[in-house]
């Protein structure tokens, strides 16, 4: 991104607005940058440049800037209504401009439009209603002024377009940023993308704060914002996560009521940010400047060295080029090997899962004959559901120990696919796939059926004895009665009592058959319930680690090549662009790199300090 644009994403200093940021702390971090913008124009390097340009403007600004960024919908417009306590953000429109928010003595709306033959020209619209304004084609940035008291506390507020995956322009804002409010909905938690957004984020700015809007809407917002907090320190992030309002707060503003103003949360919000942020301002801009002139200055040593290399010695010229085209081919090599190690990866990752699968089935068809075992030697109908909570617990012990395998043979794979790399580059963090509780993957598995063939009442054992005994009567009685006794008599009726208990015994026992047939049937079809549910979510999460794998290993090939590729282009262009000057821009070059040590240094010591 061009110097120009990244300047024209940056407010500039507004009237009378407090001053958070030391200059005198704030000077030797400018006096470096300068001084570093001038070695990268002799390396040639106008993309370091214009970064550099970002951050010198960044550090100059006496005052904090703060982003707010976030998925579509998700309330970001209506937070920075509610921060700047004005309209400067439209909330209902579907096209979506940046908007950059400062203090001003009154309130002020400017747009930035692009129009025919690419001019830029800055309309003034109504501060009171700008939504029709930036609804409006060909609109590039909208500034604003307010009286706020926010603002005047050195806060100047940036509303990034609400967008699925971010922009240029949305990257561009978060690096010219001193804090970022990542605004999503209290809804529902991190996603995996959401989460490595937020790490990337991270890397770019790193005072990073997560706000969880719309709690009014979601009565389960607490829970999504205590499972965000463990997805952020399970990923190493430790950002704030806090919860708001931003209608909430619209609606009590206009009403003027305090109270539920701070049920909205947006108060504490505001002291957060006055308490974490504009007080430690030097601080994170001390950190974040640092880190950059780091970056930029280890990007520019590289460049200046293999200059000055190619033209030392005009004699090992020819010998420098040769080594970079090996080292090139040596990238364009690990490049064309991408097809090995990604088929070692899409092999291990399939035979992984295959494994894990068989290893969940395998556990849980031991624990289903155990089970059976267990029904054929009890009534299930006396302890069902005693049975099915152990049964549970058995179950969740055998999905903890799947994962566990899965994930130390996750790592195993991450091995296998290392090796086929140099060996500086190692397999990268992978993410932990074990489950922190693994009862909770039985949330939507249905439990243990309860048992239809329950025990048999009073009334059907009565009926039960009584059919038994009527056959025992009428045939003794019939037998004794050729022998002149009556069809009822001491020994027919002794034969149905007989009868009658055994037929009550057989009964009971065809009934205890049917209950345990059934409970075994019951605990199958739980078990097959358990592995399409804990087999889909073992198999998304080995995904993500095949994901991760994928990504690591493809910017290690393709970031190997176009640095060989850059630095083979400095060296062959070296000889042929300076000719006889080449002692003198050596020279140029040992000054340069001199200079590029020392400001390192000036660097680390302020960052020590």
């Amino acid at each position: 991104m061009t110097e120009t644009k990244e300047q024209g994403l940056s407010a500039v200093a507004g009237p009378q607005a407090a001053t958070v940021k030391n200059p005198d702390v704030m000077a030797p971090l400018i006096q470096i940058i300068d001084e570093l913008r001038d070695v990268s124009r002799t390396a040639s390097r106008n993309d370091l440049r214009g970064r550099l340009g970002m951050v010198r403007a960044r550090v100059a600004d006496t005052r904090v800037r703060l982003v707010v960024v976030g998925p579509p919908k998700s309330g970001m417009s209506t937070l920075v209504n509610a921060l700047a306590a004005a309209p400067v953000s439209a909330t209902d429109s579907p096209i979506s401009v940046p908007s950059i928010v400062e203090y001003g003595p009154e309130a002020t709306a400017t747009l930035v439009r692009r129009e025919g033959g690419g001019r830029v020209r800055r309309q003034p619209v109504d501060p009171l209603n700008p939504g029709p304004a930036l609804s409006a084609t060909g609109v590039i940035r909208a500034d604003f002024t307010h009286p706020s008291p926010l603002l005047a506390e050195g806060i100047v507020l940036m509303d990034a377009p609400g967008a699925a995956v971010q922009d240029s322009t949305t990257w561009s804002m978060i690096a010219a940023a001193d804090a970022v409010l990542y605004v999503s909905d209290a809804d529902t938690a991190y996603n995996r993308d959401q989460i490595a957004h937020l790490r990337r984020i991270g890397q770019i700015c790193p005072t990073v704060i997560c706000v969880l809007n719309k709690i009014d809407r979601n009565p389960h917002w607490a829970q999504v914002q205590e499972l965000n907090r463990e997805l952020l320190d399970e990923a190493g992030l430790g950002f704030a996560v806090a919860p708001v309002s931003a209608q909430l707060h619209h609606q009590a503003h206009r009403a003027g009521n305090q109270q539920r103003a701070i049920e909205s949360g947006v108060p504490q919000l505001v002291e957060h940010l006055r308490d974490y942020v504009v007080a430690h301002a030097d601080a994170m801009a001390v950190k974040s400047a640092v880190r950059d002139i780091q970056l930029v200055g280890d990007h520019l040593g590289v460049v200046l060295r293999t200059e000055a290399d190619a033209l030392r010695d005009p004699r090992r010229r020819a010998h420098v080029t040769q080594q970079l085209a090996t080292a090139r081919d040596q990238a364009d090599q690990l490049r064309q090997r991408t097809a090995t190690w990604q088929v070692t990866l899409a092999d291990g990752s399939t035979e992984l899962m295959a494994d894990i699968e068989h290893d969940l089935r395998h556990r849980l068809r031991g624990l289903m004959r155990d089970a059976e075992t267990e029904i054929s030697g009890i009534d299930p109908a006396t302890r069902w559901k005693r049975f099915g909570t152990e049964l549970e617990g058995r179950i969740a012990e055998a999905i903890a120990e799947n994962f566990e395998t899965a994930n130390y043979r996750a790592e195993e794979l991450g091995e296998q696919v290392a090796a086929r790399f140099p060996a500086e580059h190692r397999r990268p963090e992978l993410p932990d796939i074990r489950p922190r509780y693994a009862s909770d993957l039985l949330a939507d598995v249905a439990p243990l059926e309860p048992l239809q063939s329950a025990k048999a009442g009073v009334p059907e054992q009565f009926l039960s004895a009584l059919r038994g005994s009527y056959g025992g009567i009428l045939m003794v009685g019939l037998a004794t009665s050729l022998l002149g006794m009556s069809l009822v008599n001491w020994y027919s009726a002794g034969a149905g009592i007989l009868l009658g208990l055994h037929a009550l015994w057989e009964d009971r026992r065809a009934r205890r058959l049917r209950r345990q047939a059934e409970a075994k049937a019951a605990v199958s079809r739980l078990m097959d319930d358990v592995v399409f549910q804990v087999g889909k979510e073992s198999r998304t999460r080995l995904r993500e680690v095949q994901r991760v794998l994928r990504d690591h290993f493809t910017d290690i090939a393709t970031d190997a090549l176009r640095a060989a590729d850059e630095a083979l282009r400095v060296a062959e262009e070296a000889g042929a662009q300076y000719g006889d000057r080449g002692a003198e821009r050596l020279a140029r070059l040992d000054t340069d790199m001199g200079k590029l040590r020392d400001l390192r240094q000036q660097a680390d010591s302020i960052a020590a300090a």
